[in-house]
């Protein structure tokens, strides 16, 4: 049975995780939701205005009030600024497993900023909600995700080819997931 506790604060080395705000929105359009090529990665909208995006986030704000909704901004701890997102998008109580999601905008990528957030949200997903199985999915297309899904110990579970058409072509969806007892496991 999953406790649901909603979002919490994450800190880790780099990075603060937490419940957006509406002054986020700047740093959001700056860093990557106006981003084409972020944004269709992981099969988001683009949002190019300040109102579109504080729209986007008094849904985002107003679903913290639900205790299982858990969606963090990633904040570089040395600039303050929201550099992307990380979410359990899906999260499935009655199967106690939910899916991650996340983005980091392309001034910050490469240098660990989404292993390491994806790690903490693994972490409070086992530690905090108790989940089962987390499971994370990318595009065929996304070899960044897919070095992140490997450094965080996810195991491969199968393609679904053809999924997305995009600019013209089909891509595959890449599926893994890792047990609570695998992750306990890399803990001791």
């Amino acid at each position: 049975m999953l406790t649901h506790i909603g979002t919490d604060t994450i800190e880790t080395e780099r990075l603060i995780l937490r419940k957006f705000k509406i002054s986020d929105d700047e740093a959001m359009l700056k860093y990557w939701i106006a981003d084409k090529k972020i944004q269709s990665l992981y099969s988001e909208p683009v949002y190019t205005t300040k109102a579109e995006v504080d729209e986007l986030l008094e849904k985002y704000i107003n679903s913290y009030q639900k205790n299982d909704y858990y969606r963090w901004a990633i904040i570089e701890k040395n600039s303050g600024e929201c550099i992307g997102q990380i979410a359990y998008f899906l999260v499935d109580s009655k199967n106690n497993f939910a899916e991650i999601e996340y983005c980091i905008g392309s001034d910050f990528q490469c240098k660990g900023y989404a292993t390491e957030a994806t790690k903490a949200v693994i972490q409070y997903g086992f530690d905090k909600i108790n989940l089962h199985k987390v499971q994370i999915c990318t595009k065929t297309i996304n070899k960044p995700s897919k070095r992140v899904i490997e450094k965080c110990g996810f195991t491969y579970e199968g393609t679904l080819r053809d999924y997305f058409y995009m600019d013209g072509e089909y891509v595959g969806r890449l599926y893994f997931s890792m047990l609570k007892s695998e992750f306990e496991s890399k803990q001791n």
